[in-house]
């Protein structure tokens, strides 16, 4: 997988009129549609809409609306054309893993959330099949349980996959309603576990392993491909006939495309409702030792890898918060951690990667029952427990960046953390404290800072590599800088 050459017209020939793009980034709790201004010193975004997104009950089981945050999308997309007249071009990233089923050129169903029980089944099926160790070999992935294998091992054993025509993982899905065109972009693909991780092609001698029907799965195309323009029926809806591109349709692979990184000795948190730790690198690491530390080798923009492991984030606090509001309670965040970061008591901590805290529902007893199974003191106060969750998250992060200098034999001089967790200053303080190394926070959007990048990259708005990129986010970007202190909790 050759590395990008970057965009199609040369530094001095770039247009002075600054275009746009528009950026769909959908999130496990809300999806944006935003606008990105890109010239060749200029980066600049304009929220246009938000909107909420989350899990649904159904008869069968735990899904997401897609279909709804579709609609979504082109209301945001309608705004959007209207405001700027100069906007070219559109493309979605979105969480992992998650993907929709195809039957007739139709959605057969809402995709199943991968917080859905059915997993397990998944997990069993496939282990009967093909070793934990034969499977690392393979795809370089961690376990999780809801790795997309997993999912379609049930629903291969469930009779979901009969009459399928083709397999769209969310962002995919998007992009085939945007266009008709059915294609798989790698970085997301990557996570799929099905997946070469050596030639980044889908392992056909796995997919047959597993039972899989071959034609699921459509072509791969890399971040920066243009994917196609718009249907003329959406050319109708939103007022605008844009070109479709692939960007880094995993979240975290755009995010990690939009790292504010002068220093190449980094270490990355995209924290959000998870957070992905780990380094960057030019090759994979396929060791014993990484497969049991649960190392995951996902594919990033231009060919690189995130090499990272997945540690439960900020779920577990949101979850908190609202098992707290569903007991009557109005909780104000902002103070509570204010509360939080003068709390004085030495506060336990514990592993947030514990499987019980992956389903939805009461978090605050789960925490204190794993307290209580290891003999350790709750927290007294909810400002002592949310301490204790970033304080477990931050020893989370610490162990991890750790393991992969270890692992990957990287030097790590700097921490860059992006995402929503990056306004959480006592997070970002304590993580800081327990690495001992310094902490940049920011952007907070630098998910569909790394969607717009690298579409001004494709329509030759801008051009360069990633370091080119980051070097612009760098000097148009919010972030702060927390230093270790010397004292650690």
């Amino acid at each position: 997988r050759p590395a990008h050459p970057g965009g199609r017209r040369g530094g001095r020939g770039l247009p002075s009129v600054t275009s746009a793009v528009a950026a769909v980034d959908l999130g496990a709790t809300s999806g944006r549609v935003i606008l990105g201004h890109v010239g060749h010193n200029e980066l600049r975004l304009t929220p246009i809409s938000r909107f909420p997104n989350g899990p649904v009950q159904g008869a069968d089981g735990l899904h997401w609306d897609v279909s709804g945050l579709y609609e979504h999308v082109l209301a945001g997309l309608t705004v959007a054309a209207s405001r700027e007249p100069e906007l070219v071009s559109v493309a979605v990233d979105s969480w992992a893993v998650d993907y929709g089923l195809i039957r007739s050129g139709e959605l057969v169903a809402e995709p199943f959330h991968y917080r859905d029980e059915r997993t397990a089944n998944g997990v069993a099926i496939v282990e009967r099949l093909v070793s934990p160790a034969a499977l690392y070999a393979v795809n370089g992935l961690q376990f999780l349980p809801f790795n997309t294998l997993y999912q379609l091992a049930d629903d291969r054993a469930s009779g979901r996959l009969d009459g399928i025509q083709s397999l769209l993982l969310v962002p995919d899905l998007l992009g085939f309603w945007l266009t008709g065109r059915r294609v798989a972009e790698r970085t997301n693909a990557s996570t799929t576990g099905l997946l070469s991780v050596t030639t980044g092609r889908w392992d056909d001698a796995l997919i047959a392993k597993l039972g899989l029907p071959r034609e699921l799965f459509p072509e791969l195309v890399d971040a920066g491909s243009p994917i196609g323009s718009l249907l003329p029926d959406v050319v109708a809806r939103i007022g605008a006939n844009l070109r479709v591109d692939a960007v880094g349709s995993h979240d975290t692979a755009s995010a990690v495309a939009a790292i504010p990184a002068t220093d190449p000795d980094f270490a990355y948190i995209s924290c959000g409702t998870w957070s992905l730790v780990g380094v960057e690198l030019e090759h994979p690491v396929l060791t014993e030792a990484g497969r049991l530390a649960n190392f995951t080798n996902e594919g990033g923009v231009d060919g690189r890898v995130r090499y990272l492991h997945n540690v439960m984030g900020l779920w577990v606090l949101s979850e908190s918060v609202r098992t707290w509001e569903a007991e009557g309670d109005a909780i104000d965040l902002p103070a509570l951690l204010e509360e939080a970061a003068v709390v004085s008591e030495k506060v336990s901590i514990f592993d947030p990667d514990d499987p019980r805290f992956l389903p939805p529902g009461d978090m605050p007893s789960r925490v204190a029952a794993w307290f209580d199974e290891h003999q350790l003191r709750a927290p007294s106060s909810r400002a002592a427990f949310v301490r204790s969750i970033l304080e477990s998250l931050a020893d989370a992060y610490a162990r991890t960046i750790e393991q992969a200098r270890e692992l990957s034999g990287k030097t790590i001089s700097v921490i860059h953390l992006v995402g929503g967790g990056s306004l959480n200053t006592l997070l970002c303080q304590l993580t800081a404290d327990r690495t001992g190394l310094p902490v940049v926070a920011g952007p907070v959007e630098a998910t569909a800072i790394g969607n717009v990048l690298i579409q001004a990259r494709t329509q030759g708005l801008i051009e360069g590599d990633l370091e080119t990129l980051r070097a612009l986010v760098a000097r148009s970007s919010n972030h702060a800088r927390y230093a270790p202190r010397n004292t650690k909790r």
